[in-house]
């Protein structure tokens, strides 16, 4: 063995996909997006490991955007070439690169009870979020009727809506204190989270005396516009669901959008052990089979 280490350069990805094969968990995917070329702003370094010129394994430190307290870092290294220190020795150069970065503190993404969470473990990192994929069946909720009094209204609402962005980062923000969002514009927010490169498709609000007291955003195609083929699927919607967290029982509010959600299609939700009242909706419809949980991922930091 003869392995030798060296910048990213144009082509590694190609090479590295051949050696690696297909991401099989989207944290996977997510980590090797951020393998590209040196550069300040944003900082990122990326290293390649090669074995007689042929790359086995790169890791890679990124400045995060949006969580700006911590560097993402990523190390993946060939399935047959693993356990030969290779990981642990890109961790130690990345580690040596971050000296003028505006953070030193890094946080990475695991599949849980993984090889990377396993190796996680042993470098140090602990635990620092459980998020968890979650499908929720069509049907699984019966529709929960809004006050007969008039003050709870449904109402689709364009996602470049300062209004739908403002709730949106208002509840972001308080459901990840755990790793703290930068100070971002409307517009950056928007941009993130409900423009068209974030996939965004539509969204839907439930508004309680006039305030959005939870909202869902579609990260899906739209449905045909023929009605005869706008029939119900068993193909799940990603959505971001997400509520108003100073509101008083906020879980009624979710649990009456969800209903509506799922009425005709399934979808699929993101829920981390910090959204608390949205964890208690979905996990007695995990525990009698309504929904199910697809995907787990730890976030993990040094």
């Amino acid at each position: 063995m003869s392995i030798t280490y060296r910048p990213w350069a144009e082509g590694d990805d190609l090479e590295l996909l051949q050696i690696l094969g297909d991401a099989s968990h989207p944290a996977l995917a997510e980590g090797r997006a951020l393998l590209r070329p040196a550069s300040e702003s944003p900082f990122v370094r990326t290293i390649v490991a090669e074995d007689d010129g042929v790359p086995v394994a790169a890791g890679v430190v990124s400045e995060a955007s949006v969580h700006p307290e911590r560097l993402w870092v990523y190390i993946e290294v060939a399935r047959e070439r693993q356990r030969e220190g290779i990981g642990s020795t890109l961790l130690a150069m990345l580690k040596q690169e971050i000296g003028g970065a505006p953070v030193q503190r890094l946080r990475g993404k695991v599949a849980l009870d993984s090889p990377g969470a396993t190796f996680a473990a042993s470098a140090g990192f602990g635990p620092l979020q459980h998020s968890q994929i979650v499908v929720v069946n069509r049907q699984a909720l019966p529709l929960v009727p809004l006050h007969e009094d008039g003050s709870q209204v449904i109402e689709d609402l364009a996602t470049g809506s300062v209004e739908l962005t403002t709730a949106l980062w208002e509840f972001y923000r308080s459901v990840h204190q755990w790793d703290p969002p930068a100070d971002l514009s409307v517009g950056r927010v928007n941009q993130l989270f409900l423009g068209e490169a974030a996939g965004a498709h539509g969204a839907v609000v439930l508004r309680t005396n006039g305030s959005i007291t939870a909202f869902a955003v579609s990260y899906a195609a739209a449905p045909p516009d023929n009605p005869a083929l706008d029939a119900p699927t068993d193909e799940p919607t990603d959505v971001l669901l997400g509520w108003d967290t100073t509101a008083h029982n906020p879980t009624f509010a979710l649990e009456q959008l969800l209903a509506l959600l799922v009425a005709s299609y399934p979808v699929a939700l993101e829920v981390d052990e910090s959204m608390g009242d949205l964890a208690d909706l979905v996990a007695p419809l995990v525990a009698d089979g309504r929904a199910e949980v697809v995907q787990r991922t730890l976030v993990v930091a040094d």
